[in-house]
């Protein structure tokens, strides 16, 4: 029986079509995957019939038999209500802050019309998606989780009720490996109910390994569609080969990277713990007793699960984050705490944030964004050599001038997160903390910004903090390698003896993920 078909669906914006003559049908029990590089027009594809974008869609999207396009907004609402869930790329901004998570579970059951549930059936749905801890779960707040965390959280919103079709719009870009298979194993395991799956991707690979069939987007069009294991192995269109050679593999030969110089940071017995919520008095210990150390020019990937700790590792070290206990040093000597560090030490040290527009004032123009921190971290330039370095700043990061008018919101993924490079460029610093700086791009976008960072490596002589959950991406930028679970750091050593041959299961796990 068909679910979901959608005929000659067409979007505009501005005049321009952005999605035009689009088409597939889902069964029940079926996966179709749409994939494409960002601005194809696939997510605008899977939301827009169902009244979720401010552009108008044409065509024909039928869901159930009853047609989707140009239907009241009522109907609309019933349908998203009672017939479809929803399962978006970013769970912290889908996810209402300020309401537990218990709370908002029960909210998607109220919408569905269900009865009310109790705490035990909230719990439930909670262990159906694979969270620990389910009933204490109900209690937090979604800034309180991780990541994958938060993503099976709106898993099982989407899933409270039980809906014809689940749409899922990127779920797991920014997820590690490991726990990226687990999701899409997830998502797969809930069709045996015949559940419609409408699956929105970059990742190709990935998806492909968990569809039914694929549809590759192009600028709006259909490049390809077919049997996702053929279409995988036998692409026909140019840009079905390109997203699976942009896609990093392990199998991949390893790059030559430039030979670290003398040490040049250090990290010893370094603990932070959080407030455990509620009346608790306990605190929750997010890293225990790690050492590391970083030389001058030497990439250091700190990887590991979702809510392994490796960020907050990260920026504890940067002084970006609190520290219970620990020393930390620069070139032999204490690294003040951040209430303490000056500029001299700030702009030795500058962070790469995983959301790229997230991490710039929105209301600012890209020349004010990057000059912010040298009007506190150089305080003696002129404007007129703040505005020097700037033009400077945007040219390493491959962007001409014109960028320096505009507004977050008007530059692509991509285009941002060049721009938060060179906000962190133009101090000149001398370590970078790259924050999951490309997990959240497609993996064209992303492969070009590796190539960014790798090419300042070499010029710059810049050593790398590089927090990820890619053992792919990590090993084309990173000498060494840190493996950290629950807090704990369990394996370092040079990446390609540690990939080569993990020692800990949480490595093995990870490789085995990536592969």
């Amino acid at each position: 029986m068909t679910v979901y078909r959608v005929e000659g669906l067409r979007i505009a914006a501005g005049g321009r079509a952005i999605v035009d003559g689009v088409g597939f049908d889902i069964g029940a029990g079926e996966c179709v995957a749409l994939v494409g590089a960002s601005g194809s027009g696939k997510s605008q594809s899977c939301l827009a019939p169902f009244g979720l974008s401010p552009l108008r869609a044409g065509g024909s999207a039928r869901l159930m038999g009853d047609e989707l396009i140009g239907a009241p907004e009522a109907m609309l609402r019933r349908a998203r209500g009672r017939r479809v869930g929803f399962v978006f790329q970013q769970p912290l901004t889908a996810l209402t802050p300020h309401l537990k998570v218990g709370r908002q579970l029960h909210e998607a059951w109220r919408q569905a019309g269900a009865p009310r549930p109790s705490r035990a059936d909230l719990a439930a749905l909670l262990e159906r998606v694979g969270l620990d801890r389910a009933d204490e779960r109900l209690d937090q707040y979604p800034h309180r989780l991780s990541g994958g965390q938060r993503q099976r959280v709106m898993i099982a919103a989407a899933i409270a009720h039980p809906p014809a079709l689940l749409v899922a719009d990127e779920p797991t870009t920014a997820l590690d490996a490991e726990l990226r298979h687990a999701v899409l194993e997830m998502l797969s395991g809930l069709r045996a109910d015949g559940l419609a799956l409408l699956l929105v991707s970059h990742d190709l690979p990935a998806v492909a390994r968990h569809a039914d069939r694929l549809v590759v987007l192009e600028e709006g069009r259909v490049a390809e569609a077919g049997e996702a294991a053929a279409l995988f192995a036998h692409p026909q269109a140019a840009t079905t080969a390109a997203l699976i050679a942009a896609s990093p593999r392990l199998a991949d030969p390893p790059p030559a990277l430039p030979p670290p110089g003398p040490p040049l940071l250090a990290a010893e017995g370094v603990t932070v713990s959080f407030p455990r919520p509620g009346w608790r008095r306990a605190r929750i210990v997010a890293v225990s007793d790690a050492s590391l150390h970083v030389a001058a020019g030497e990439g250091l990937a700190i990887v590991g699960g979702s809510g392994s700790g490796k960020s907050t590792l990260a920026r504890a070290i940067a002084r970006l984050g609190p520290v219970d206990a620990g020393r930390v040093t620069w070139e032999g000597l204490p690294l003040p705490d951040r209430a303490k560090m000056r500029p001299a030490h700030r702009r030795l040290i500058q962070p790469v944030f995983q959301d790229p527009v997230a991490s710039l004032d929105p209301q600012w123009r890209v020349v004010d964004i990057i000059a912010e921190p040298l009007r506190h971290l150089h305080p003696h330039l002129s404007a007129g050599e703040r505005h020097a370095r700037v033009t400077a700043a945007l040219d390493e990061v491959e962007l001409d001038d014109a960028f320096a008018d505009r507004r977050p919101a008007t530059l692509s993924g991509g285009q941002a997160q060049r721009v938060a490079i060179a906000r962190a460029l133009v101090t000149g610093p001398r370590l970078l903390l790259l924050d999951e700086a490309t997990s959240a791009l497609d993996v064209l976008v992303a492969g070009r910004i590796v190539a960014l960072i790798a090419r300042l490596q070499q010029t710059r002589g810049l050593a790398l903090l590089f927090v990820t959950h890619d053992l792919a991406v990590a090993r084309r930028l990173c000498h060494r390698i840190a493996v950290l679970e629950a807090g704990r750091i369990v394996e370092e050593g040079p990446i390609k003896a540690v990939i080569a041959a993990p020692a800990h299961p949480a490595t093995r796990r990870m490789v085995a993920a990536s592969d």
